[in-house]
């Protein structure tokens, strides 16, 4: 163990002082341009790839409707059925586990309900639901935040599912530590189904996809949009960029190299202090125009279900809606399952439980607020303001509160960074489950590395590549967790009759 330590340190030592070297060879102008080069090349290769892969999961077969989220719909609206609406009878009760008045300090396990829960939120919540809702509202009108809300509705249907079979299938070493998420229980579960070969190739599909997913989307993607937020204050943090990606890539190291204890502590402080800041800035907008809060929502209503020609009537708001929803909380992924795996629990059914909260916090609570800054200030019928998401928030929340992209600016961050590292230890748990547990330190590395990257370049491909992995993982989840739809429903309403019959403890 004590040789593993210092192998890991001198990697680190090693790793550190090439990357405090990087400002010297940024100065190096035939160097640069050769690494600037070189990734371009690499952004050029993948542009034919991003291509394919999106006239695949974007194809709509003429409904309107991408395909992609049609999965990841279809199979919420499948989870909610099949369970009878669980996920609506038993929200008062996951309110109360996430209150840990059901946490046993003697469960197996690494965190609690809460930091799982943390966890998960912090790698959905973040500019999705400051920027995506924006655009929904400006291109699909306000009618788009009803279907945005149906949508996380039947999500929390699907984050029920996988967090419920995480907690089945997990795997809890000798040392106390957790792996778990779908690449375990779509394998194991499978196999026990009869269905060994398509079980493992599932789940070694997925751990593909979720390492691509890591790197880019939930890193590259972050850091890149740190900088765009820091440099609307001041021209000075794109001419440093440099500096400002070595002191990201170091923060995010800092923490990730305690694995999910330090990362749940981290996040278990900064969700629920970078959604406070948020949603009492947008409160404060709320309150101020709170007479015309009830015309608002009668607006939504009543262009939920009617829209002239230019966004396509009825369907388009409802895509808009849906496809926003579906990108903002990752209902269906499959990712959360991977946080939600290291809960101190015996009881499955009540991490899924805790579970499907995300999609409440993130899309109904958070979302929800953001259409309702950008329509009570108007700014989402600016047409100069179309299409630029994170713009028509920081003008929407400016307009009423002096110096509120300064406020939005640490909000980003705050996200972003917050997103990196959750999905850092998604990317690391796939890791492991292709490669061992030997290797992990090579992953952190080179996630680190990536960090730095996303902030010093702009490899647009390279991004929409890893943004179509992460959808790419509903595939193999969604497939996964329907074959296995009934054992999940077993241990629902086992753990349903237990709870209403009085037998479960409290501890609290």
């Amino acid at each position: 163990m004590r040789s593993h330590m210092r192998i890991t340190s001198a990697l680190w030592a090693l790793f550190l002082t090439h990357i405090t070297a990087l400002p010297a060879l940024a100065q190096e102008p035939e160097q640069n341009s050769w690494i600037q080069g070189r990734l371009s090349e690499l952004d050029s290769i993948l542009g034919g790839t991003v291509g394919f892969l999106a006239s695949i999961l974007l194809f709509d077969f003429g409904t309107g409707v991408p395909f992609i989220v049609g999965v990841l719909l279809i199979g919420g609206i499948y989870y909610t059925l099949f369970f009878g609406f669980f996920s609506i009878r038993a929200f008062g009760h996951s309110i109360d586990v996430v209150r840990g008045l059901y946490d046993d300090p003697d469960d197996p396990g690494e965190i609690s309900h809460f930091k799982a829960l943390t966890s998960a939120l912090s790698a959905t919540i973040g500019l999705g639901n400051i920027a995506g809702v924006a655009v929904a509202i400006g291109t699909g009108g306000p009618g788009a935040l009803v279907w945005m809300i149906i949508t996380a509705i039947f999500g929390m249907s699907s984050k029920l599912a996988s967090c419920t079979l995480a907690i089945m299938y997990r795997d809890i070493h000798p040392d106390g530590r957790v792996t778990g998420g779908p690449m375990y229980y779509i394998e194991k579960g499978l196999e026990l189904k009869g269905l060994k070969s398509l079980g493992r190739g599932l789940a070694i599909l997925f751990a593909l996809l979720c390492i691509g997913g890591s790197l880019g989307g939930g890193n590259m993607f972050q850091s890149n949009q740190t900088l765009e937020a820091l440099g609307t204050l001041s021209p000075f943090f794109k001419e440093y960029n440099w500096l400002i990606g070595m002191i990201l890539a170091v923060l995010v190291g800092i923490v990730i190299i305690g694995g999910i204890r330090r990362i749940a502590g981290v996040t278990s402080r900064l969700v629920p202090a970078m959604c406070l800041l948020y949603v009492v800035s947008a409160l404060f907008i709320i309150l101020s125009n709170i007479g015309q809060v009830p015309a608002m929502f009668a607006l939504v209503i009543s262009q939920a279900f009617s829209g002239d020609a230019v966004y396509g009537g009825v369907l388009g708001i409802m895509v808009t809606g849906i496809t926003r929803a579906a990108f903002s909380n990752e209902a269906g992924i499959g990712s959360a399952a991977i946080a939600h795996s290291a809960a101190k629990t015996e009881e499955a059914a009540r991490e899924g439980i805790v579970a499907m909260i995300g999609p409440f916090i993130d899309t109904i609570v958070i979302c929800t607020m953001t259409a309702l800054v950008v329509m009570l200030t108007g700014v989402y019928e600016d047409p100069a303001l179309q299409g630029k998401g994170a713009e028509m928030t920081a003008t929407a929340f400016g307009s009423v509160i002096p110096g509120a992209e300064y406020v939005l600016a640490i909000v980003i961050c705050l996200f972003a960074y917050s997103t990196m590292i959750s999905w850092e230890y998604y990317g690391e748990r796939a890791w492991e489950y292709l490669f061992g547990t030997g290797s992990m330190i090579v992953f952190r590395l080179l996630f680190v590395f990536f960090v730095f990257v996303g902030a010093v370049t702009q490899l647009k491909n390279v991004i929409d590549f890893s943004d179509l992995m992460i959808l790419s993982m509903a595939f193999p989840n969604i497939i996964g967790g329907i074959l296995l739809s009934r054992q999940i429903k077993e241990r629902l309403n086992e753990y349903w009759d237990r709870l209403q019959s009085g037998q479960m403890k409290r501890y609290k």
